[in-house]
């Protein structure tokens, strides 16, 4: 049945595909150059390392390990897949792995032929990963076969009545690293116990940008002397809050780093903020320090522009689901999101520390703020814990290579 699906799906990827659909277009080609790029590159007699990851949050989950590797164990060789088109266009430069390329369907033949050519020493499977043949294909290889910075909800199919087989997939991994002990617990109640809680890399990530965080001119210039307010990742519905907020409140100035930059996105933003708002690649020195607001028109200066910031506002809570907590966290402020991020657990832990704060209407965010705006013992009691929250839950990386001999 599951070979059944995996072929229907390929079916569907490709006539989605001829009917111009970017993502599936963008992965027939990507498929078409998987074991092309392989034989090209892969070379005999050296030793390879494959992490796997979906998209782009869990690329950036691997990125310490893979690093940590690369600098401790120069002997590997690091191949990296990728699920996602959107990961794999973002992340197809990535210096740290040595081959970089689709993961091709999870068919028995493309699951041979893989592996047959790659002969890893070993596998990482980053957090949500579990695709039943390449499992097996690993585990029948004998191929030490991890899962890393997994977690585990009740809600999962593997902890059903009725598994539908997917426990099996389970017991294809050697081990299994997960963020909490709600997830050993889970896996220890269907028999698994070669599980370890470490945390989540993705603490490991967010503390190492920060410590290399750029330094912005123009931000700064914009930022100084005053209380800045930072809303990455937003969304029409996240700005429609927060913009009426400071448009009645003058004592902030605000930077706006939307999840789509796009000329119609960017004229709306500025459209309905009343004050003087700048776009960051269009002003000078003298505009930005006298604006109100500072317009972010580019991408991948996000991580770097929270560090400006006194209080955050991190996107999509009001649509898919809140975006990357963390990155705004480090920089120890409290963090605003919407009411989507049950399923995100540092969205959980950072409103139990008190330094996140979740918000559902515009009444919510204006009581919440205006009591930051008004005290600022308790904005900075907020930002420390924050803070502390990402600090403490750090050195996961640290921990997995330790458990693998891998330091």
């Amino acid at each position: 049945m599951y070979s059944l699906l995996i072929y229907l799906y390929i079916a569907g990827v490709k006539l989605a595909a001829l009917f111009g659909h970017r993502k599936a277009r963008l992965l027939v080609e990507g498929h078409k150059n998987i074991f092309p790029l392989l034989k090209e590159r892969l070379r005999p007699g050296e030793k390879y390392l494959w992490f796997h990851v979906s998209s782009l949050g869990e690329f950036e989950q691997g990125r310490p390990v893979m690093e940590r590797l690369r600098e401790s164990h120069p002997e590997y060789r690091i191949v990296l897949t990728f699920f996602s088109p959107s990961g794999y266009e973002s992340a197809k430069k990535y210096q740290s792995a040595d081959i970089i390329c689709y993961l091709p369907f999870d068919t028995r033949r493309n699951v041979g032929r893989f592996l047959d050519m790659l002969k890893p020493e070993k596998a990482f499977f980053i957090k949500y990963e579990f695709w039943p043949n390449f499992l097996a294909g690993l585990k029948k290889r004998g191929v030490p076969t991890y899962s890393v910075s997994s977690i585990f909800r009740k809600e999962q199919m593997f902890f059903k009545t009725i598994d539908f087989g997917y426990r099996k997939t389970l017991k294809c991994f050697t081990h299994l690293f997960v963020q909490d002990n709600a997830s050993k617990e889970l896996l220890s109640s269907i028999g698994l116990d070669n599980v370890t809680v470490i945390g989540d890399t993705r603490f490991d990530r967010v503390m190492k940008i920060a410590a290399d965080a750029k330094q912005l001119a123009l931000v700064e210039t914009f930022a100084e002397g005053k209380r800045v307010f930072v809303a990455g990742s937003s969304w029409t519905p996240d700005e429609d809050i927060f913009i009426k907020y400071f448009n009645a409140h003058k004592g902030w100035k605000l930077i706006i780093a939307s999840h789509e930059v796009t000329e119609a996105r960017l004229t709306e933003i500025q459209s309905k903020f009343s004050g003087k708002c700048v776009r960051y690649t269009q002003a000078n020195m003298d505009e930005a320090r006298e604006a109100d607001c500072l317009l972010i028109d580019c991408f991948g200066l996000l991580s770097s522009i929270y560090r400006y910031g006194k209080v955050a506002y991190v996107g999509g809570g009001f649509g898919a689901g809140v975006h990357n907590l963390l990155e705004a966290a480090v920089y120890g402020m409290p963090v605003f999101f919407g009411p989507n991020n049950r399923k995100f657990r540092e969205a959980q832990k950072l409103k139990e520390c008190g330094g996140g704060l979740e918000i559902s209407s515009y009444e919510d965010f204006e009581a919440k703020m205006n009591i930051f705006d008004a005290d600022e013992n308790l904005l900075a009691q907020a930002g420390a814990a924050a803070g502390e929250y990402v600090g403490g839950n750090s050195g996961a990386t640290q921990k997995l290579l330790a458990a693998l001999n891998l330091l």
